[in-house]
């Protein structure tokens, strides 16, 4: 019997490469975004390419009952859910003077809430059938915060702390459902074309950058292994090391290094597109405008499966590293 997999942020990015691997695997897919047209266009294209079924549903997913509705449509049309892979997010590249509370409030009821209603709805139906896998989309982001980026680092916190009091919750039950959760590093999507940016200048992800099918992969595995939760690439295992062992000199490295790290030199176009509160028009896919200079491949697998080699190696290259940045700030 094929499996049912739901993507919410399937029709571009991190989300549209997903809908992908889960396609490419022989799951049915129900894709949840804002935008319908690129949704039917990526619906469209899935069903051409392999022997499955996409439903192709326009959801808001900071509205719960769009989200629950969207749940009940695919259980009708597609059958049980088996998985539940929440993508969506929505940000702003500012610093927090320049962002208004209702920036705050949008931002965080998609990248936050939207993860906690799909949640919601995947589990009350999971939990009648006693099986299921709900796979949480987090990022170094919510170990370590970084600026011009307030928005989404206090969401995926948020989602980070979400998570792990549902699965106390899933063990306490003795519920047969997997909860798992998916750590990014800088992935090259559109987001850094359409989100929402007062700086004056295009944003870009801090190198190194994977390309978007590198976490949907990961994504995949940690929906189909028993895992708690998978960082993907080495630079996410950096960052959340780094931090536990000195996460002062980080801030201090990041108040020097960290606005020029996601800003390029280009201007920003006068009414370049802002997706916060609208959805932004357009063929938009998975990647962003960085191939050239992404990665098409990292450790996630590596570290999972040799997690003990990895460590040691990863420790000490750490201390070496946090080394040379205390030197230069003289901390």
């Amino acid at each position: 019997m094929t499996k049912v997999v739901v993507v919410t942020g399937g029709s571009a990015g991190v989300g549209r490469a997903t809908v992908e691997e889960f396609a490419r695997q022989g799951y049915d897919v129900a894709l949840l975004a804002r935008e319908p047209d690129r949704l039917a266009r990526v619906a469209a294209e899935l069903e051409s390419r392999y022997p499955i079924r996409a439903l192709a549903i326009a959801t808001d997913v900071a509205d719960a009952d769009a989200v629950e509705s969207a749940a009940a449509r695919t259980e009708g049309e597609l059958g049980p859910i088996d998985v539940w892979v929440n993508v969506a997010m929505a940000t702003v590249f500012a610093p927090v003077s320049k962002l208004t509370a209702q920036e705050f409030e949008r931002g965080t009821r998609v990248t936050y809430l939207g993860q906690v209603h799909g949640t919601m709805s995947a589990l009350s139906r999971m939990r009648l059938r006693n099986r299921g896998t709900i796979v949480n989309v987090g990022s170094a982001l919510g170990y370590r915060s970084v600026p011009l980026q307030s928005i989404y680092c206090g969401a995926k916190f948020a989602i980070r702390g979400f998570t792990d009091a549902l699965r106390s919750e899933i063990i306490h039950d003795n519920l047969k459902v997997h909860l798992t959760m998916v750590d990014l590093p800088a992935v090259n999507t559109p987001q850094f074309d359409w989100a929402m940016n007062k700086m004056g200048v295009k944003a870009k992800p801090v190198a190194p950058i994977f390309e978007p099918e590198v976490p949907a992969r990961a994504i995949f595995f940690a929906a189909t292994h028993k895992r708690r939760e998978v960082w993907v690439g080495f630079p996410t295992v950096k960052a959340i090391l780094a931090n536990r062992i000195a996460p002062g000199l980080i801030d201090k490295y990041l108040a020097s290094a960290g606005y020029e790290g996601q800003l390029t030199d280009v201007p920003l176009e006068k009414g370049a597109p802002a997706n916060l509160y609208e959805p932004v028009p357009g063929n938009y896919g998975a990647h962003g405008r960085f191939d050239r200079e992404s990665k098409v491949g990292s450790l996630e697998m590596f570290t999972d499966r040799h997690r003990s080699a990895f460590w040691l190696l990863a420790a000490v290259g750490l201390v070496g590293g946090l080394h040379l940045l205390a030197k230069k700030y003289k901390v």
